[in-house]
Formats: structure tokens, sequence, C-alpha cells
């Protein structure tokens, strides 16, 4: 099989993927709230926890599972996950999410790293159902299962950063609960040897935005005309999905690796159909 033909210059795409940490890092300032502003009554679209002492906004699973709690319809939250969903899907996931970057950076250590079954993506669907709406509606927020109980990013930004201030104040040490640490625990373990066990497996964010990678204005387009089965698009994705269902997986966080190969390109539901003139150029 003939590899596939290069372009003279890489995509724009493929480039700015080369400089996705320092975007996620750029993003971290600015949820850190570096102003102190502390606009808590704002719904941010990533999974970042409120009580975290540099919190700028509100977390939005946070927010449904205390609406859901009070059996109340957050409004705010699921309009602001609805637009940033339906504009550009999970892009949030891999450039903006700062929970995300912590486990990128977990995984650049080099460690072994084993493949996940797809089928685990499912799990993310189970805990937005069960424990950020239908255990805070039935038990309330006192549940030992209500999601903010035993969110690992609450034990990362918050739990763990208000126990040693209270010590470092001579409070003495207030352990975060057991079971909020145990899920914390393992995921920064899992998060060694697998790239983000948290996004892929439990994340119900993810699971909001990977429904709306189907119906995303803007999206990675597959190109079939262009493929070669070189199988490049899928080695250079940690996730290895499928090359004809790249647009829409929904377990891809759209970190634009992929667009280093020309059968897949950031596209937009507002780009006309043009003939690909490549295709003829890299079939082998």
């Amino acid at each position: 099989m003939a590899p596939m033909a290069k372009k003279s210059s890489m995509p724009l795409s493929a480039r700015l993927a080369r400089w996705r940490v320092w975007v996620q890092g750029a993003f971290l300032l600015v949820w850190l709230d570096p102003l102190a502003m502390r606009m808590h009554t704002v719904c941010s679209p990533v999974f970042h926890c409120y009580s975290c002492p540099l919190a700028l906004f509100a977390c939005p699973i946070g927010v449904l599972a205390n609406f859901s709690a009070l059996h109340l319809l957050p409004f705010v939250a699921l309009g602001t996950l609805l637009v940033i969903g339906v504009l550009v899907g999970s892009f949030i996931c891999g450039w903006v999410c700062p929970f995300g970057l912590f486990q990128d950076l977990m995984g650049r250590i080099r460690t072994r790293k084993f493949e996940l079954p797809s089928w685990l993506g499912y799990g993310r669907y189970v805990v937005l159902v069960a424990l950020v709406l239908a255990i805070p509606y039935f038990f309330g927020e006192e549940h030992p299962l209500f999601f903010c109980r035993v969110c690992p990013a609450g034990a990362l930004e918050a739990a763990l950063p208000n126990t040693a201030s209270t010590a470092l104040a001579g409070g003495g040490i207030v352990w975060p609960s057991a079971a909020k640490m145990t899920v914390f625990g393992l995921v920064f373990a899992a998060a060694f040897f697998s790239w983000r066990p948290w996004c892929r497996v439990l994340c119900p964010l993810g699971a909001i935005y990977a429904i709306c990678n189907r119906v995303s204005f803007v999206f990675l387009k597959f190109h079939p005309q262009r493929c070669n089965d070189c199988d490049l698009c899928r080695r250079l994705c940690h996730y290895h999905g499928p090359a004809e269902r790249r647009g829409d997986d929904t377990n891809c966080i759209r970190c634009l690796e992929c667009t280093r190969c020309s059968a897949v390109t950031v596209s937009h539901v507002f780009q006309l159909q043009q003939p690909d003139a490549v295709g003829a150029a890299t079939k082998p």
C-alpha cells in the first residue's frame, strides 16, 4: 500500500494542534480567576469545581446536580451547554477544559498506555443520568453518591487545597471524604496508563458534548476520496477511533491531531461543498 501523498505544507489545524497544551494553559489562567472576580452566578462550559479557592465561574455539572436536588430547571446552565455544544461540540474537552489538561499532562509521562474498549464510554451517560440527575432529584444532595461528593475535580481543586490551607492556618487536618479521594486516586493512577480515563469513561460533561458532536456547527470531516487506508489518522488518535466516523465519533475530543492526515479536515456547516481535487492525487 503506497503511503498517503503529503501536501506541500501542513494544514493550519495540524499546526495549531502542536500548540494545544499552551492554549489549554492559557484557558487555565482564566478559570483560576487571576483578578479574584468570583463570578459564581455565571456557569462556565468546563469541568471545574466552583469550590476551588481560585474558581472564576460555577461548574455546569455542579449546577445541574444542585438544581436537580431542588427540583428546579437550570435554564442558564442548560442554555450555556446547548449553545457551546451546538457550536463546537467536544472542542471544549480537547482545548479548554482544565481537568482535561491535568490528564493530558499525566499522560505525557512515558508509561505503557492501554487502549480502553470504546463501549466504556457509555459509562459517562450512566454517571450523567444517575449521579447528576436521578440521585439528586430523588434523594437530595446529602446522598453519598450525589455527584459533587465523589467528583475527582472537586478533590483536586477544592478538597485538597482547602485541607492544606486549614492545616497551615493551624486548624488541624480535616480530611476530605473517603469516597471522593478514592475516585480521584483511581483516576490519577489510571491517567498514567491510559489517555484521559475520566473523560473517556465517566465524565458527565463529556457525555453532553459527545452528543453534540453529531450536530455541531464546527466539526471534523472525513474525505473518503482522499483515503487510501494507510490508517494514519487512526494512529495519530489517542482513542483510535474509526476513520469513517472521525467527524462525529462520541469519543473524539477534537484535539486535531488526526488532521495531519489529508483525509481529515476541520469544517463547518456553512462551508460549501467543493469538488475533492485532492482525491485522485492521494489514491494509491
